[in-house]
């Protein structure tokens, strides 16, 4: 029996790296699942590995645009039509930024705001009323390690993550007495596709300075969402969960 057994969930950025991941995490342990994701090629692609694992898998893919709420209350009334409830959502679609702000270019920034954080607060708002409705739920946005800390370049990035630990903390003591739980993860170095692209060298350099040695994977993250989407978790909301082996900054 999963810890997840007879729950359905919603994932954002689910078709590759961390939200693929919490996707696979979320269907071992028992969860139906919709995975959500920018294009619908990518939502194909995903789906399809995701039945080559598992062809029983329960899991549909959708394509709202994060950037529209109506098309996200759609989706959202979709996947309760479909699956009879949400359980979990994980707020996990996110973009990175790097330019330095000498070359920032204001509408790249704008953009990165309206992801990370309008996303959040759109999808929270459209699946708020459905699991209040059928007594609770669990919302876990991804935040990053830099929330924390800051980054010396890509400013929009850690604001947005800022933002959405805002976000976390405040929604957590709104819908607490819906029985609505909201918690963050806050990755740090983990090995997506952008990592696996840098030079060994750097990688080695990266975990150098993380007290564990080496960078996160994937599944690790992963796992934090499991446990904070299941019932195991049933008395904390408003934590910001570090899955950074430490990493020092």
């Amino acid at each position: 029996m999963g810890m997840l057994q007879g729950k359905v969930a919603v994932v954002t950025g689910g078709t590759r790296g961390i939200g693929l991941a919490i996707v696979k995490a979320f269907l071992q342990e028992g969860a139906s699942v919709a995975l959500f994701g920018s294009r619908k090629e990518t939502v194909d692609k995903a789906l399809a590995a995701l039945k080559e694992e598992n062809a029983a898998y329960p899991v549909i893919g959708l394509s709202p645009d994060l950037g529209n709420y109506a098309e996200i209350e759609s989706a959202m009334q979709e996947v309760k039509a479909k699956f009879g409830k949400i359980d979990i959502l994980a707020n996990n679609a996110g973009v990175s930024a790097r330019e330095p702000i000498y070359e920032y270019d204001p509408a790249a920034f704008d953009k990165v705001i309206n992801l990370n954080v309008n996303s959040v607060f759109y999808c929270s708002k459209a699946v708020a009323p459905i699991m209040k409705a059928q007594g609770g739920g669990s919302i876990i946005n991804t935040s990053s390690m830099v929330s924390l800390y800051g980054q010396p370049s890509g400013c929009s990035y850690p604001a947005s993550k800022f933002a959405v630990n805002g976000l976390t903390k405040s929604l957590a003591r709104e819908l607490g007495k819906d029985n609505i739980r909201v918690n963050a993860v806050l990755p740090g170095v983990t090995r997506t596709d952008m990592v696996a692209a840098l030079p060994q060298a750097m990688v080695e350099r990266i975990a150098a300075t993380i007290p564990l040695g080496r960078v996160g994977e994937p599944e690790e993250v992963a796992n934090a969402f499991v446990f904070l989407a299941s019932d195991k978790a049933s008395y904390i909301t408003g934590a910001l969960l570090s899955v950074d082996g430490a990493t020092e900054v």
